[in-house]
């Protein structure tokens, strides 16, 4: 098995590196902020992930992991590194748009700078075409007196907070690229027990590959958000919609839920720097753009939502369910749930919001906007006139919503995640909104039958109840024929 060290103990970081060492490796994760290096040595971690927390203890207790400060002793030694990771943040940079690369820059100096013996350095982060070359050129610069031989091979992540470690040990590919394919090669050898396709391309492509991914994703979410404002207009339901869609195999379903739109720490950022890229090219990404006007406009739609039925948001309590981007984290990265309170607030509203893990990682990231936090779903809704679901949390499932009813002044729910059915939710008693969603469609033009209104739920394909029609009609056609 291989010495690997880790730079950078974010999600990436964290778990690419306890993951490794799960695969039966020595690992060294390395970061310098010494509070968190700290709290890792004691067993605390500093993002909520789940089932990272008992991974990274048992192989810490079996000798596999380790965390340090010292980039001399992470990556030299008698256990010195073979495979250096790359994998700090690379955040929008003060623009806006393109990338922060002043982590991965800095990584790369210091590495230049302690390693003291030829190894393999390994791009983890997310960075920019060109990045490759960029920390070559800078390690190069800084160990060239001391003869160090190196390669630099990227290997874009495709981790999903909330199932990182499934997404590692099942992942669909792996991607290497490099000027040197032996470099690639060696790196394949770390993710052979996970039985993927391993793709190995230039360098280039391979950061290309993570961009174009991130930005298809977003693209399909920003997609099915256009059509669902267009199905509210046009009284049609979009989860049947997205449900219709999703049988082509051409298109598959994923990713096809309407709601409140993208967050989090890659997709916002890898459009915005990959649009950017094509600016700086002289390019026009008109279609990256509209992804991000779109995903920018279902937050202000809630908030529109609300004014239509509550006339003025002035004086009203406003309960929010759900605070970090997407369910089973703490991240409250370019959550939705921000940008939708600070509007709220800006309106003259009073906010009360919960979520089960992110209270604290949200508390930092509304510093400063009014916000009330209380201990459950119940506290938030007690006397409020409206309730907005923001993010999708299991426990919100099984809510006692006759007692959330009871206890809100104005009995309104925007659901923002299409967790509840629609009619459902109107027969408890409340003026329900969801994205896309119709409890009930206007008349159609008379047709003299008497039959004039049709409701959402009525208009649903029943897909075994259609296949049983259809065989049905098969047989008789076949008993027609035996009978002619």
């Amino acid at each position: 098995m291989s010495n690997i060290c880790m730079i950078g103990t974010g999600y990436v970081g964290l778990v690419t590196g306890t993951c490794l060492a799960d695969l039966g490796n020595h690992v060294t994760c390395l970061d310098i902020a010494p509070e968190k290096i700290a709290s890792l040595q004691a067993g605390v971690l500093p993002i909520h992930e789940p089932g990272l927390a008992e991974l990274v203890a048992r192989n810490a207790k079996a000798g596999r992991l380790r965390f340090t400060t010292s980039y001399a002793d992470a990556l030299n030694g008698d256990a010195a590194a073979e495979f250096i990771f790359i994998a700090v943040n690379t955040p929008p940079a003060a623009d806006g748009h393109s990338a922060d690369m002043s982590y991965v820059e800095s990584a790369a100096h210091s590495i230049g700078e302690h390693l003291d013996h030829d190894a393999i350095i390994i791009n983890k982060s997310t960075v920019p075409i060109g990045s490759g070359t960029l920390v070559a050129n800078i390690i190069a610069e800084h160990s060239r007196a001391r003869g160090i031989a190196f390669a630099v091979v990227s290997n874009p992540e495709f981790l999903r907070e909330g199932s990182a470690i499934q997404d590692f040990q099942h992942t669909d590919r792996v991607v290497l690229g490099s000027t040197t394919r032996a470099a690639a090669e060696e790196v394949a050898q770390l993710y052979l027990s996970l039985r993927a396709p391993i793709l190995i391309t230039d360098l280039a492509t391979a950061e290309m590959i993570k961009y174009a991914s991130n930005a298809l994703l977003a693209t399909k979410i920003s997609f099915i958000n256009e059509i669902a404002q267009i199905c509210e207009q046009l009284v049609a339901d979009v989860k049947e919609v997205a449900a219709g869609i999703g049988y082509d195999r051409r298109l598959g379903r994923a990713f096809l839920d309407a709601g409140i739109g993208y967050g989090g720490s890659c997709f916002p950022k890898d459009v915005a720097a990959l649009a950017d890229m094509a600016d700086r090219a002289g390019l026009h990404p008109q279609m990256l753009n509209a992804v991000m006007e779109i995903n920018r406009d279902q937050r202000r739609h809630v908030v529109r939502k609300l004014v239509s039925i509550l006339g003025t948001l002035r004086g009203a309590t406003i309960g929010i369910l759900g605070l970090a981007f997407k369910p089973d984290t703490d991240d409250m990265r370019e959550a939705p749930a921000v940008d939708i309170i600070r509007a709220l607030v800006q309106q003259g509203a009073q906010v009360r919001a919960y979520d089960p893990v992110a209270r604290q990682t949200a508390a930092q990231a509304l510093r400063g906007t009014p916000v009330t936090f209380c201990e459950d779903a119940y506290a938030v809704a007690e006397g409020c006139h409206a309730l907005v679901l923001v993010t999708d949390w299991n426990e919100f499932k099984s809510l006692d919503l006759r007692r959330i009813r009871a206890s809100m002044r104005q009995p309104v729910l925007i659901d923002g995640r299409n967790m509840y059915e629609p009619t459902e939710i109107s027969n408890l008693g409340f003026t329900y909104r969801g994205i896309g969603r119709a409890s009930g469609v206007r008349a159609p033009a008379s047709n003299g039958n008497g039959h004039d209104r049709v409701d959402a739920a009525d208009a649903r394909v029943d897909v075994f109840g259609a296949a049983m029609n259809a065989a049905a009609r098969q047989n008789q056609r076949a008993e027609a024929a035996v009978a002619s």
